[in-house]
């Protein structure tokens, strides 16, 4: 089935993210180059490409035989429809080891969870970036990479050098508890603090408790 730009399901979802205004409503996606395309096959996508004619067009189905993009959710575990089974969907307990224990070491961090948060942003994809601009493996905007001093977001040791100052930042703001650090890396610290709670998005809630169940998965591993 193709669909038309204005029939484009993207313009269905409704997303918020800590990295542009907790207020905005609209689809935030993560735009992947088909060759580095990494989730899972129950997750939703739609098909870009230009057909015969360099029509834009969007599909649920793969075109053959010429370039497509895929668009996929901005955050890998924000999708409140999700089928993924957090419980026992594949942990990444072997990629970055050195930087994710060096990180948690400098920041005084549990290295299970920052794996946990990198599982649920990008699963572990250091070229993943969103439309709005979100990149690498912590899923940093480029005003966060400045504050935390990261210059080069793709490179996986400083991406996760950086997501992880700024979430131990977080959870000092928010006197250790995780649950509101996380909905504010996922939300916006602002909102979080003006709520005193997690934020009654679908999203934030829902990313909220997928890295609650991953970070008590990597604690195991």
């Amino acid at each position: 089935m193709l669909l038309t730009p204005p029939q484009n399901p993207i313009a269905a979802c409704i997303c918020s993210r800590h990295r542009r205004s907790a207020a905005l409503l609209g689809c935030s996606l993560l735009l992947l180059n088909c060759m580095q395309l990494h989730a899972e096959d129950s997750q939703e996508r739609v098909f870009r490409y230009k057909n015969a004619k360099g029509v834009v067009v969007f599909s649920d189905q793969q075109p053959e035989n010429q370039p497509f993009e895929v668009l996929l959710y901005d955050c890998y575990a924000c999708n409140p429809d999700s089928t993924v089974d957090w419980q026992h969907t594949p942990l990444f307990t072997e990629p970055y080891q050195q930087e994710i224990n060096l990180a948690a070491a400098q920041h005084k961090l549990d290295p299970a969870l920052i794996r946990a948060v990198i599982h649920a942003e990008s699963a572990f994809n250091p070229a993943a970036r969103s439309k709005t601009g979100a990149v690498g493996l912590m899923q940093l905007m480029p005003e966060t990479a400045k504050s935390v001093g990261v210059s080069n977001r793709y490179n996986p040791q400083d991406n996760i050098d950086g997501g992880s100052r700024y979430l131990a930042k977080l959870l000092q703001r928010f006197n250790g508890n995780i649950q509101l650090a996380c909905a504010a890396y996922n939300a916006g610290p602002t909102l979080v603090s003006q709520l005193g709670a997690v934020p009654d998005y679908p999203e934030t809630q829902s990313y909220v408790k997928r890295v609650q169940i991953l970070l008590q998965r990597y604690r195991q591993h």
